[in-house]
């Protein structure tokens, strides 16, 4: 595929995991872009600490910063839009922000939402994904959505430090899929040079196979040399077993309920839309754990505590 230039592309959410990768790539290739953040320090920059090529970085206070979202948008044709943080006004925030692209006269929207969203989505999270995506519609914008599965990194963080994985999934299976691969698809879609194909659209970006949490939990000792496993909770154990974190009832919600997807078999699609939009097969759990072991690293068996030696 041969990409275009044309066009200048906003990044929102650019000091994130997905939206520096993004950046990287649209830079690699040649891409005018404006970097969406709300520090400037923490935009990415080359490792020399120059900034990126063709690139401008520009700060809005946030999603429901109408005048400095709209401003961030102004002369952009295309608007790469991650989602917003977990809370309760998470979709006022994303159709505040889609309303100042409209405002500002961007042509079109890719959006990041997460597979299987529906207003009856088990996942929580899901249905406000499926309320953006209605508003995205409704908007006469063009746009594509990605619809995305866990990420891989989320799985590593399901550990807690016992060395358990816990939650409510029972034997259902997870389409994890990397940060470089959700990257990779959106640098195609928004750099291809027949980008109207993909106007209207709705990817499904997973990984190349589906584990069950067990598996994972396998996987993860293999790398770390520590017992690593599953234990299945109830809904009930599971909110008694997160109680201490302080999180609010709509984060909880959601972590919970994603181990409910699974359970309920809506993270367990295998889709091939990695490999026909970016020309290669979707990096599975195990290779993402060869390649980011500093993802995984805070699960290594600690120190040895036998005589002679110290607790770390």
């Amino acid at each position: 595929m041969r990409w275009s230039a044309d066009g200048l592309v906003a990044v929102t959410g650019a000091s994130g995991r997905l939206g520096s990768r993004l950046a990287f790539r649209l830079a690699a290739e040649g891409a005018r872009q404006r970097l969406v953040v709300r520090d400037l320090a923490r935009a990415p920059r080359l490792a020399d600490g120059r900034p990126l090529p063709e690139c401008e970085v520009v700060t809005a206070a946030g999603y429901d910063d109408a005048v400095g979202m709209r401003a961030a948008f102004e002369g952009v044709q295309s608007v790469f839009l991650v989602s917003a943080r977990e809370s309760a006004d998470r979709v006022t925030e994303h159709v505040a922000a889609i309303d100042a692209a409209v405002a500002a006269g961007v042509e079109r929207i890719v959006y990041v939402s997460f597979v299987g969203a529906a207003p009856d989505a088990v996942f929580t999270f899901a249905r406000d994904h499926f309320h953006t995506e209605e508003h995205l519609r409704g908007t006469g914008l063009r746009w594509t959505v990605l619809r995305d599965n866990l990420y891989h990194q989320a799985l590593a963080s399901f550990v807690g430090p016992d060395g358990v994985i816990r939650g409510p999934a029972g034997t259902g299976r997870v389409a994890s899929v990397s940060h470089d691969d959700v990257a990779d698809v959106a640098t195609a879609v928004l750099l291809d040079e027949d980008p109207r194909r993909h106007d209207g659209v709705v990817y499904s970006v997973t990984g190349p196979t589906a584990l069950t949490l067990a598996e994972v939990a396998t996987l993860l000792s293999d790398v770390t040399g520590r017992e690593i496993r599953y234990e299945a909770e109830t809904v009930r154990q599971a909110y008694a077993s997160r109680e201490h974190l302080g999180a609010s009832a709509v984060e909880l919600a959601g972590w919970i309920s994603s181990y409910e997807a699974i359970a309920a078999g809506e993270l367990a699609g295998v889709s091939g839309d990695v490999a026909r939009l970016v020309g290669r097969p979707a990096r599975s759990f195990e290779q993402w754990l060869d390649d980011y072991p500093a993802e995984w690293e805070h699960l290594l068996v600690p120190p040895s505590s036998d005589a002679g030696g110290t607790d770390a």
